[in-house]
């Protein structure tokens, strides 16, 4: 099948060293204005990138994606084919994506699903951070024979 389109690429875009990117099997692939794309990225075919955007190092987009204006898509990240990445959606680091995620979603992962806030990693291993037996106190007010070293 003969490759007709084209890659355009708009204004103030940034392109880092090692970048590979595909030019359309049947439509054209675009690069937005103002979009910042980092090192060692992989763009298919056919894939349309809003204005704005930045796309950390070594990220795979595969062909016919479109990712709208404002995404923030963290290193290593790899995105299916024939997906949407809705406005203003970011993807933390190392995150695989099989599904389309939704404006200002914030997902994260392998496979990528939607986070809490910036600290949803960590809420994740609270349960780890409680004693492994209760404390308990002694009439005198001590607990029992520690002897407050770590």
């Amino acid at each position: 099948m003969p490759q007709t389109g084209r890659v355009l690429i708009q204004n103030n875009v940034e392109v880092g060293a090692g970048t590979t990117i595909d030019r359309g099997s049947l439509r054209d692939t675009v690069i937005g204005e103002g979009t910042k794309i980092d090192n060692q990225v992989q763009i298919g075919h056919n894939v349309t990138i809003g204005r704005h955007c930045l796309l950390a190092a070594q990220i795979g987009l595969a062909g016919s994606l479109t990712i709208g204006d404002n995404v923030a898509l963290g290193a290593k990240v790899g995105i299916n084919n024939h997906l949407k990445i809705g406005d203003g959606a970011q993807v933390t680091a190392m995150s695989g994506v099989k599904d389309d995620i939704p404006p200002n979603g914030r997902w994260g992962g392998f496979f990528a699903k939607p986070t809490n806030s910036g600290s949803g990693r960590l809420s994740r291993w609270s349960g780890w951070c409680r004693p492994a037996r209760p404390i308990r106190r002694t009439r005198d007010g001590s607990d029992g024979g520690s002897t407050g070293q770590v």
